[in-house]
């Protein structure tokens, strides 16, 4: 089987029956997985940051770094290769508190409410998801069958919505962090982390 590698502030489909599509160490990233079960065509994105309006230059250079330009960017791409968004499954993996137990920043759960936002604005809808708590987490998807599978910290791979529950483990208290917070030094440095990243098995740098 053929293996898909999506990096941070990336986007892949496919249609070939025998390829994976796979993100790495995904922190308070999200990765959002689209499926057509009719056409067999499957998307991943793996996007940083909640909105554009954090650095809009960045999000005009690629649009896959935020949630509100990279999903209807998938949307987009999916739509391109002959699928239907209306009749896809969406699962959202990740947007956890890995280097910030307490929820300081908040940004996993800032990432969460995002996707949650822009896909109830694109009327699609969420199967299957995996989000929160204080571990990282790897994903894939098989075109051919649609499955996907989850490693989630040290864990053994699991099939995501394999019979069991989704996870909710996200903080439900108010982050104590304005979001202006998060165009200072600390997202220059987050950002240019990322651009120094190669693909692959890395923890998104952006943790927070």
């Amino acid at each position: 089987m053929s293996s898909i590698v999506v990096g941070i502030s990336d986007c892949r489909v496919s249609n070939e029956p025998d390829a994976s599509i796979v993100t790495y160490g995904l922190g308070s990233c999200i990765a959002v997985i689209a499926y057509d079960p009719q056409r067999k065509i499957g998307g991943m994105l793996h996007y940083m940051l909640p909105e554009s309006s954090l650095d809009p230059q960045k999000a005009a250079d690629n649009p896959f770094m935020f949630a509100d330009t990279g999903i209807p960017r998938l949307f987009e791409q999916v739509r391109a290769w002959g699928s239907d968004p209306r009749k896809m499954s969406v699962r959202l993996v990740g947007g956890a508190q890995v280097l910030d137990p307490a929820n300081v920043f908040g940004i996993g759960r800032r990432n969460y409410l995002a996707a949650k936002k822009v896909l109830w604005k694109l009327g699609a809808f969420i199967s299957h998801e995996a989000v929160g708590g204080e571990f990282s987490r790897t994903v894939r998807l098989d075109v051919g069958t649609g499955r996907s599978w989850l490693r989630e910290g040290s864990k053994p791979e699991n099939e995501l919505g394999g019979g069991q529950a989704p996870q909710q483990a996200l903080v439900s208290e108010t982050p104590r962090i304005e979001p202006s917070a998060l165009t200072a030094g600390k997202l220059a440095a987050a950002l240019s982390t990322a651009a120094a990243q190669p693909k692959g098995g890395k923890l998104c740098p952006y943790a927070y």
